[in-house]
């Protein structure tokens, strides 16, 4: 009897294991334009939230959220102000030598591919 139990056990849990599977996979291609826009909502947070931590602002203010918040409630400011065009023209040659220079250490420090194999 209680070898069955065991045996029963074990074989809902690959029931489950499967039923999971098989439910990520659905939801990885589930196509319903709700659950498009809610991914491509998703990655456009996290890939905002990635330049966030490439300038280094989370170290510099410990991970304090009420810190960057003020800091992206300043810019937001400056950016109602008057001279937003300027700003923007500012932050954005910033940007683009910042990107620019990342891409460049980057592939200084590519390993270099062995002809031998």
């Amino acid at each position: 009897m209680l070898v069955a139990m065991a045996a029963t056990r074990a074989s809902l849990r690959r029931v489950a294991a499967t039923r999971n599977r098989l439910q990520l996979s659905r939801a990885r291609t589930d196509k319903r334009d709700w659950v498009v826009k809610r991914r491509e909502r998703t990655r456009h947070l996290i890939e905002l939230g990635g330049l966030v931590a490439k300038t280094g602002l989370i170290e510099l203010t410990d991970d304090d959220r009420a810190v960057l918040f003020g800091l992206l409630l300043e810019a937001a400011a400056r950016l109602r102000g008057d001279n937003r065009e300027q700003q923007l023209l500012l932050w954005r040659r910033r940007g683009k030598r910042a990107f620019e220079s990342d891409a460049l250490s980057r592939t200084a420090n590519a390993p270099i591919a062995d002809a031998n194999g």
